[in-house]
């Protein structure tokens, strides 16, 4: 066995206090009491804390910048990010103006900070997100496209300020290449699932210049303590917020706005641990929060999980999912808490939804839900489908279960729940209690479930 370094080693002891002090390859059946998961919640707050950094601060327009929204700034942002870090750290900071740029690069006890009345626009240029670096895209490393925002391996980074984090992805920019005609993604995420299935060392991945897999907005990968605050993000080639096994993640009073893209989920923090998303609101094109692990044999290869996850005080509006685990569950996913959240849209499909299939495998366990307010839903409530992408079985399937709601409140939606387990691999153990279905059109759908149980649960007017 390989030594651990600095690193490695504190997201080792973070990942066995998630585990409750012992590394299972897969978690055992028994379910924690809900009162006995929810007193987790204050020991899991207080390890998880906001990076801090020197009170110094390196405008970009000290760099060359120039806020006109023309000029672009990339070799400028390089330069104060590089100055504030041979410095010992600081505040990068953007001054009111729109700033055209590449890719932005973050290093060790930096924070960039956007003033109010500051627009960073990326630019449309992929050439400006070159050279590849290493990433993730849905689940699988390879080398591609830069994301616009990016920190790999860094300790001590943030992101804050009132400003606006603008990826000017359109329908016929980043957007256009996820669909036929080509070009376009299809034939790139098939390649890529196929070294990754073939055991193609992550390095010989390559992508970018030539390929259509679109980068992330902001993605922050393999880092320590690390803080998104009060800035709004719009418009993503596709993930807006993508923290990859990161440890100590605070993600507090965002704005997501980004309804229109393909695949432009708000915030996806993937086989992280310590993550507390607080006070933030959503507006997608996809899943609003979606908590990831890494995807079939590349997820098993990394095999790392998602742990500790909190999630309060949202506003979620249009997106496939308010709430979401998946699909992405190869490394699986655990303790992840759920309150004061509330959420409505005619296009929020689903409120609370677990997505998995038999090819992805992994474990979701230990989901905690508390005082959920939904005031309409486009589809059902409560979703938990062991059979994304219409896919039943194959060697690989997931372990979901112990998921417990309570408190919540739901207005108006075709239906309560929509629970799908796979033909012998059922969902086990799903607990609803003290929570209101007022106005749902359609009945339920309850397909492989073993354990349902239903505690004061009312659908329109009755109890269940």
């Amino acid at each position: 066995m390989k030594p651990l370094t600095p690193h490695s080693r504190r997201r080792f002891l973070a990942v066995a206090a998630g585990m409750g002090g012992a590394l299972l390859a897969a978690p055992a059946h028994a379910e924690t009491p809900s009162g006995a998961a929810w007193a987790r919640v204050p020991h899991i707050r207080r390890r998880i804390r906001a990076p801090r950094f020197p009170a110094r601060t390196f405008p970009v327009t000290g760099h060359g910048a120039v806020g006109d929204g023309t000029v672009k700034c990339t070799e400028a942002f390089k330069a104060a990010v590089e100055a504030c870090a041979a410095a010992g750290g600081g505040r990068v900071l953007v001054p009111a103006g729109t700033y055209l740029t590449g890719a932005i690069h973050l290093a060790d006890n930096v924070e960039l900070h956007l003033e109010a009345g500051a627009t960073i626009r990326f630019s449309r240029d992929p050439a400006d997100y070159l050279p590849i670096v290493a990433t993730r895209y849905e689940g699988i490393e390879l080398m591609n496209y830069s994301p616009f925002i990016y920190a790999h391996g860094r300790t001590n980074v943030a992101i804050t300020g009132k400003g606006v984090i603008d990826g000017q992805a359109d329908a016929t920019h980043w957007w256009d290449w996820s669909s036929d005609p080509a070009p376009s993604e299809g034939p790139d995420k098939k390649l890529l699932a196929q070294l990754a299935e073939d055991g193609v060392p992550v390095a010989e991945r390559v992508f970018g210049e030539g390929h259509y897999l679109r980068p992330n907005l902001i993605q922050l990968y393999r880092c320590r303590n690390v803080l998104i605050e009060g800035v709004t993000v719009r418009d993503s080639p596709m993930w807006n917020i993508h923290p990859v096994l990161c440890t100590n993640v605070t993600i507090r009073e965002v704005v997501v706005d980004s309804p229109h893209g393909p695949n432009n989920d708000g915030c996806d923090p993937e086989s992280c641990v310590d993550v507390l998303i607080e006070g933030c609101e959503f507006n997608t094109g996809d899943d609003c929060v979606a908590i990831k692990a890494g995807k079939n044999a590349d997820g098993r290869r990394v095999n790392e999980p998602s742990l500790n996850i909190l999630v309060t005080g949202c506003k979620m509006r249009d997106g496939n999912g308010g709430v979401t685990v998946g699909s992405e569950t190869t490394g699986g996913v655990r303790w992840v808490f759920a309150w004061d959240c509330e959420m409505s849209s005619a296009r929020l499909e689903r409120a609370v939804r677990i997505k998995t299939n038999p090819e992805r495998g992994g474990y979701v366990r230990d989901l905690y839900f508390r005082d959920i307010t939904v005031g309409q839903a486009a589809d059902s409530v409560v979703e938990i489908a062991l059979n994304y992408e219409n896919k039943n079985t194959g060697p690989y399937f997931p372990d979901v279960g112990a998921i417990d709601i309570r408190g919540l409140r739901a207005g108006t939606a075709p239906k309560a729940f929509y629970l799908i387990g796979n033909p012998g691999n059922p969902i086990r153990g799903v607990r609803v209690s003290n929570s209101v279905f007022e106005e749902m059109a359609e009945p339920n759908e309850v397909t492989e479930v073993r354990g349902l149980e239903l505690r004061n649960v009312w659908i329109n007017g009755k109890r269940v």
